[in-house]
Formats: structure tokens, C-alpha cells, sequence
């Protein structure tokens, strides 16, 4: 039996330096051990992320019986190893224009579906 699936779509941008954003996308060419366990112990089944010029667009599709915002958030900040990523992460990253104080993704709302 499959088990219901939730599909996020995030947004948020990088910061406007060349130099930072090849840093960024170098370090997603193979993300530590320890962020790729802990998402998957969260519930995350894939996580896609795409760039056009600063703006960045991630797709996670979760598992909805493991998977909460609070537990995931919770988690990371007991594993030393997230918070040590999340902090050389938000070296270049920067919130988009509508990214409320205190958060880093924000969700996007759908507004067209083909099926």
C-alpha cells in the first residue's frame, strides 16, 4: 500500500555575487552525509532544487504520515550537522522580497495544474 504523498514548492533567493552563488551550487553537488540522512529520517522522499539567476525553486515531494514543518525544524536544530550546513547555507542565501522575518523557504502557491 503506498503511502499519501505532499508535494512543497518553495522559493527563495541567493545572494547577488557570483562568487557565493558557484559556492552554492558546489556544495549541492554532493551534500554532506548527515543533511541527505536527515532528510530522508524526516520524511523527505525527493527535493529537487533549480536556480534563474538568484531566484531558487525547490520541489520536495514528503512522506505525509512522517513528515511535519515543526518536527522537521525541531530536528534540526538538535543535529549539530544541520545547524553547522543551515549556517554555511545562509551565507548566500538571502530572502526573496515576500519572505516573512525569521524564515528562509517560503511557500509557493499553486496556481495551475495541467491534470
Amino acid at each position: 500500500m503506498s503511502r499519501p504523498i505532499t508535494r512543497y514548492a518553495l522559493a527563495l533567493d541567493l545572494v547577488d555575487d557570483e562568487t557565493k552563488i558557484a559556492a552554492y551550487e558546489r556544495a549541492h553537488e554532493s551534500i554532506w552525509p548527515e543533511v541527505r540522512e536527515h532528510l530522508f529520517a524526516q520524511g523527505v522522499l525527493t527535493m529537487e532544487i533549480y536556480r534563474l539567476g538568484i531566484r531558487m525553486f525547490m520541489v520536495m515531494d514528503v512522506d505525509s504520515e512522517v513528515y511535519s514543518e515543526e518536527a522537521m525544524a525541531r530536528a534540526s536544530l538538535e543535529n549539530e550537522a544541520i545547524v553547522r550546513w543551515e549556517t554555511l547555507m545562509w551565507t548566500y542565501q538571502a530572502p526573496t522580497p515576500w519572505t516573512p522575518a525569521g524564515q528562509k523557504w517560503v511557500p509557493m502557491r499553486r496556481i495551475f495544474n495541467l491534470q
